[in-house]
């Protein structure tokens, strides 16, 4: 029975990552302007495809990118990909369903990953640390949040976490055809989809020339091989997307590390990857404080723990130097850090009836397993409340009548503004597309953005006269005769209210009317509400105040002719 139960056991923890990555997609479905080039890319090459003739003019004339390129040229190895993984979903679902679609595909490949990764902690240290690796995993946020969003760091995880996967295990036993495969592997992920990884490549074969697990004559060619082959998948597809020679991540590597220009998006102090994202990647405060340094300190477990942490802890540190943070930049760390941290629970864990000290430590271990839920989930709850556009966008869609509309209204025109487009809008809102191959949704109204965003041009007169709608956040700007329909609220902290304060985000009604509120700022209102009657007035939670306004445009009434 015993057994049975443990099996039943390993079978649901294998089941929760992608169920969790999942429900992460579900709860937050919308994006931000991190994902936005890789998202309209598989766009782009899910409605467009890829032309043959006339490539130049037909891409410039469709494709996203050509107008709004970003700062370097990014890859479309991972949008290729996803369009080639999705399209027959998408083609089944109804195009309506596209963005979900690939966003759950690339969580389900990272996902698998992690599987993968647990596979091997299994095979090297058993079931119960395998365990252990699982609940810590599966109750940290940021991976299970991320592990579905279009940011080239997502795209590289995955290879990571599978170069982690093997070095899995005792260093002086690692087969050499293994290493060969880890610098594969960091190799790819370095050279096609973030080049900030040759750091990750560089202190994983220095620790492995260290350990003797593999010499430079065997470095080299595997290095040599797996670059050759990446550049021969991104040159050619890249430069036929951008046309022009490119490789994109040399070019991101001049522009952010010998540029430095990545340090215009902001500068955080050396030991800001210690002190604040770890932390936070890590979630439950027992792993970093505690697990980790226990399994590199205890007899048993040094050895593999060192494997997969010093790596790791050097790759930080050498990042840290790059003046521009981003907790995204060290994600790949996660899962290696986690199974040592594994390492350390287990044996805790296993020698609980052995003494009361191991007793303590074991219940402080396993509520600190519950509170990291508990913290995840809580943080799912406020981060899904981060997507004003997206939000607005699907609010519009519940404003106009879909299913019966004007007769001679076929597209409506949509102008969103750069904070709609930095949370939330995307080109899958559109769905405006031929009906072949994809066969989209059978709206009769189909939606078309301007995403206009140069001063100039909002000034000129006339501007505002060609839409129908516009999501703004600042309505001043926009001149006309126009309504409020809408405001949808956004993210704005956290706030604690006693009985008879009302809240700064808005606890009475807006400038534009308390109805007019739509969405989850809606919902977190009614929630609000409902709790402070029943806590006596006392309310903890998210503050919400108004980001996007959901403007339609008045026409003016036809005159009636006047008979004598």
């Amino acid at each position: 029975m015993a057994v049975a139960g443990q099996s039943v056991l390993d079978a649901l923890l294998s089941l929760a990552l992608p169920a969790l990555v999942i429900l992460h997609l579900i709860i937050a479905p919308y994006t931000k302007v991190e994902e936005s080039f890789n998202m309209q890319a598989t766009h782009d090459v899910l409605v467009y495809g890829t032309p043959t003739t006339d490539i130049y003019h037909r891409l410039s004339a469709r494709y996203d990118h050509f107008d709004f390129p970003g700062a370097v040229p990014r890859t479309f190895i991972g949008p290729v990909l996803l369009a080639g993984l999705s399209q027959p979903l998408i083609y089944l679902a109804g195009f309506r369903h596209a963005q979900l679609i690939v966003r759950a595909i690339l969580g389900c490949l990272n996902a698998a990953s992690l599987l993968f990764f647990r596979s091997r902690v299994e095979k090297a240290f058993g079931k119960p640390t395998a365990r252990w690796y699982m609940l810590l995993q599966a109750s940290q946020f940021h991976v299970l949040f991320y592990a579905s969003r279009t940011l080239p760091n997502m795209f590289a995880f995955a290879l990571t976490t599978l170069a982690f996967a093997h070095m899995v295990g005792d260093p002086r036993t690692v087969p050499a055809g293994r290493c060969r495969v880890v610098i594969g592997l960091f190799t790819y992920a370095t050279a096609i989809f973030r080049s900030e990884l040759a750091i990750l490549l560089t202190t994983t074969t220095l620790y492995l020339l260290v350990m003797g697990r593999t010499t430079i004559r065997r470095v080299i060619p595997a290095f040599v091989g797996s670059f050759v082959f990446s550049l021969l998948a991104s040159v050619p597809v890249d430069s036929y997307f951008w046309q022009k020679p490119v490789w994109p991540e040399l070019w991101g590597f001049y522009y952010n590390a010998v540029l430095g220009s990545s340090s215009d998006w902001g500068v955080s102090p050396w030991h800001w990857y210690f002190t604040n994202a770890l932390p936070k990647i890590m979630l439950n405060p027992l792993t970093l404080a505690f697990l980790i340094p226990y399994a590199l300190f205890n007899q048993s477990t040094r050895l593999p723990a060192q494997s997969l942490t010093i790596p790791s802890m050097l790759y930080i540190a050498i990042y840290s130097i790059q003046p521009h943070k981003e907790a995204r930049f060290i994600y790949y760390v996660a899962p290696p850090l986690t199974a040592a941290a594994a390492l350390g629970a287990n044996y805790v864990f296993t020698r609980r009836a052995k003494s009361v000290t191991y007793a303590v430590a074991s219940f402080f271990l396993a509520g600190s397993v519950v509170l990291s839920f508990v913290g995840s989930t809580g943080m799912l709850m406020l981060s899904s409340l981060n997507y004003p556009g997206g939000e607005a966008l699907s609010q519009l869609r519940s404003v106009i009548d879909m299913t019966s509309p004007s007769p001679d209204v076929k597209t409506v025109t949509v102008h969103t503004d750069v904070l709609s487009c930095m949370t939330g809008v995307t080109l899958f809102g559109q769905l405006s597309y031929p009906t072949k191959p994809l066969n989209p949704a059978s709206d009769t109204v189909s939606f078309v953005f301007d995403k206009s965003e140069k001063p100039a041009m909002l000034k000129t007169p006339g501007f505002w006269g060609k839409f129908d709608y516009v999501l703004v956040e600042d309505p001043g700007k926009v001149t006309g005769s126009w309504e409020t329909v809408g405001v949808v609220e956004g993210f704005a902290g956290v706030e604690l209210l006693r009985p008879g304060v009302d809240s700064a985000g808005g606890g009475g009604d807006l400038e534009s009317g308390h109805s007019k509120v739509l969405g989850r700022g809606a919902l977190v209102r009614r929630v609000r509400e409902a709790a402070r009657k029943v806590t006596g007035g006392w309310w903890i939670g998210p503050r919400m105040e108004p980001k996007i306004r959901i403007l339609k445009r008045l026409r003016a009434a036809p005159r009636k002719e006047v008979t004598e």
